[in-house]
């Protein structure tokens, strides 16, 4: 009998460990802004999703966060174009009539030179943040929501009810599109526009949101969120202690991501925060009573994945300090170029296809059997 430790092992992974591949990813895309290499990571985050998402309506979302980051482009590439007042470059693609704004407005234009140089900034910079929003998707596609809630913290169980709205509210958003455009085209209603975005933006909204409360609703009546009796300097010490963490934590992202923060308000306030929070949530803990039916496992798979994600981010992060010409190019027009190491990253941000488990559902050993019983632990789990 194979152990769950085995990476061919059909089983749902660990959907934190999902979230720390992903989030890894995106970390990688903020050290760069070469449309390249943007690319890449956008490449491997999608392989990955093709090859270990399972059949589950929220497993398809990655699409919409695609044609999102699609949308951000050009609204990127628009503002750059019609607002901006930095004239970059002197490629000149159109000269508009610029009309004059009044003097509180001094920071922006409407109208005047557009040039190559400009564009090409703005689809790099819009790229960056497609991709790292495009990560994000690629996590709501291969994670569940409701596995991952319970192995929240007891000391988080406060916000509970409102995390299972927030995560679940996209991945819904999604399915009940679907559901909604299949059920309109077999009554023969096949329109589009404005007034067939209409006839679908309502019942998804409020499909997507009941979805989410009804969820939430289900936890509450189950008795999420039981706690026991603990002194009231006790509750204020674990609340102080995770705050004081979780700020820390923040603070120390901050300066991770951003290159031009040195000093301690990177990786030292980072490793204080993480410290801090642990301890809060350690002692928090105490106070929750919770039995789990079936505790998803953290196996060697769980290691493998996450380890890919952040040996993805830190080769980034080599390429952004060795190489920053090549992380953030200068001047647009130029081929962008591709360390090796920036390669060998978006390699190592894929093997997640390979190292991941098949999901039940869509593993060839189970067939009809393993969706019977991947769709009973959803339900279990929810």
């Amino acid at each position: 009998m194979r152990s769950v430790d085995y990476p061919g092992y059909a089983r749902p992974l660990h959907s934190g460990a999902w979230w720390l591949w992903g989030l890894g990813l995106a970390a990688a895309a903020s050290r760069t802004t070469n449309p390249v290499l943007c690319l890449l990571i956008l490449a491997a985050a999608g392989f990955v999703v093709m090859a270990r998402r399972s059949r589950a309506p929220w497993a398809y979302a990655f699409g919409a966060f695609l044609k999102l980051g699609l949308l951000i482009i050009a609204v990127r590439i628009v503002l750059q174009a019609v607002l901006s007042s930095q004239s970059q470059g002197i490629h000149v693609i159109v000269d508009l009539p610029e009309i004059p704004l009044p003097a509180w407005a001094a920071g922006l234009k409407l109208g005047g030179l557009i040039t190559w140089e400009a564009v090409l900034t703005a689809f790099s910079q819009g790229l960056q943040l497609a991709t790292i929003i495009c990560c994000v998707g690629a996590v709501n596609a291969l994670a569940s929501a409701q596995r991952l809630l319970r192995s929240v913290p007891g000391a988080l169980y406060e916000v509970g009810v409102a995390a299972v709205v927030a995560l679940t509210f996209a991945p819904q958003l999604v399915s009940d599109a679907v559901r909604v455009r299949s059920a309109q085209r077999l009554r023969g209603y096949d329109g589009g526009g404005l007034a067939g975005l209409r006839r679908t933006a309502m019942p998804v909204l409020e499909g997507a949101l009941g979805r989410s409360v009804e969820l939430a609703a289900a936890m509450d009546s189950r008795g999420y969120g039981r706690t026991t009796d603990v002194a009231v300097g006790a509750r204020r010490f674990t609340a102080a202690l995770v705050f004081t963490g979780v700020l820390g934590v923040a603070v120390g992202m901050y300066g991770l991501l951003d290159a031009s923060v040195t000093g301690w308000l990177g990786l030292p306030m980072l490793g204080v925060g993480c410290l801090l929070a642990a301890g809060g949530l350690v002692v928090g803990g105490r106070r929750t009573r919770r039995t789990r039916y079936r505790p998803d496992p953290w196996a060697l798979p769980e290691w493998l994945v996450v380890t890919a994600g952040v040996g993805c981010a830190v080769m980034f992060f080599v390429v952004a300090a060795r190489s920053p010409g090549a992380a953030v190019p200068a001047y647009p027009l130029d081929i962008p170029q591709v360390p090796v190491l920036a390669l060998v990253g978006a390699l190592v941000g894929a093997l997640p296809a390979v190292l991941a488990p098949p999901t039940p559902d869509r593993s060839p050993e189970s067939g009809a059997v393993g969706q019977a019983a991947a769709g009973a632990s959803e339900e279990l789990s929810s």
